[in-house]
């Protein structure tokens, strides 16, 4: 029972080995990259800087404090950790996003227990042009939703309008809600839901802001949005992660970045154009083919697959020496 036990453990994480994509290449700027910072270990939010090209801003989920990180994707490493004061004790930051007025907003908008908070906050602080070590001063919204408190791990800024919208967590489904046309101190900011969406871990606006991407665990969907409302949407293609949790585009909008919690975490890129239509995003940013849109991709499929025989085999193997 042991060396079978031991076996099945052996194939188990070949196969989660395969699930997870290999160390970044070095490539250069917005190319796949493993964040290096010991002190990021719950990756829960990714925003890609407009004035560093290749900086990412992400930060922690819930009991780090008050920190945000900018990470060189060409590196992986931090180059600047900002403080932010002025704002109270964080309870559960899920998510990052920039808006066009060169403000970072940051989502403590987590809610683990699916209501036990009746209020959550947004802070706001302007992307700081030199990348060092800082102590920032923050604006801290409340907010509140008007069908009642949720939990939500998403948060996105309209490129355009600066309109800030959050898309609820439920496993049956949540909703996309819309902020005020300006946020406000002093006073509650209502956000009123105006759309269905799936299972959503965080998602991010084209920089025209005609579409929006949101991703989950195992999937990733894009949607035509106009007006305020979710049009058409589509499959997106998405990376196996340990724990997906972030998604943002590239600056420049040639691509998709997409990261996850744990030590060490991956940001895997997947360029526009590859993202749908059966496309598996490689290290590099290419593709290789794809039997279908659900996120797995021909290329890891059959990389599993070999996975799946070789355990196979290391059973069968150990069973006939129990034999003999």
């Amino acid at each position: 029972m042991r060396s079978y036990l031991t076996v099945s453990a052996a194939a188990a994480l070949l196969l989660l080995a395969g699930a997870v994509p290999a160390a970044a290449d070095g490539g250069g700027a917005d190319r796949s990259f493993t964040i290096e910072d010991p002190r990021i270990t719950e990756s829960s939010g990714l925003a890609a800087s407009h004035a560093h090209p290749g900086i990412y801003w992400t930060h922690n989920d819930s009991d780090d404090g008050p920190y945000v990180y900018a990470v060189d994707s060409r590196t992986g490493k931090t180059v600047a950790t900002i403080t932010m004061t002025g704002v109270g004790r964080p309870r559960d930051v899920e998510a990052i996003s920039l808006g066009p007025d060169g403000n970072l907003y940051v989502g403590d908008i987590g809610d683990n227990l699916n209501g036990s908070w009746d209020h959550v906050w947004i802070y706001r602080f302007p992307e700081p042009k030199e990348l060092r070590d800082a102590t920032v001063r923050a604006t801290q919204f409340d907010v509140k939703y008007a069908d009642g408190p949720r939990n939500a791990e998403a948060l996105m800024v309209h490129p355009v309008t600066g309109r800030v919208y959050i898309a609820s967590k439920n496993e049956d489904g949540g909703g996309l809600y819309e902020g005020p046309a300006r946020l406000t101190t002093g006073s509650t900011n209502v956000f009123r839901r105006v759309g269905e969406v799936p299972w959503v871990t965080d998602g991010a606006f084209s920089p025209d802001g005609r579409e929006l991407v949101l991703r989950s665990y195992f999937s990733a969907r894009g949607y035509a949005f106009e007006n305020g409302g979710l049009g058409a949407d589509h499959a997106v293609r998405a990376p196996l992660q340990r724990q997906a949790e972030s998604v943002t585009y590239t600056a420049d909008g040639s691509a998709l970045m997409f990261g996850s919690e744990g030590k060490r975490s991956e940001v895997v890129r997947v360029d526009i154009g590859t993202d749908t239509g059966g496309k598996q995003p490689s290290r590099g940013g290419s593709a290789s083919e794809s039997s279908g849109g659900d996120g797995i991709g021909a290329k890891g499929a059959s990389a599993t697959g070999v996975l799946v025989l070789v355990g196979i085999g290391l059973l069968v193997l150990v069973g006939r020496r129990k034999k003999g």
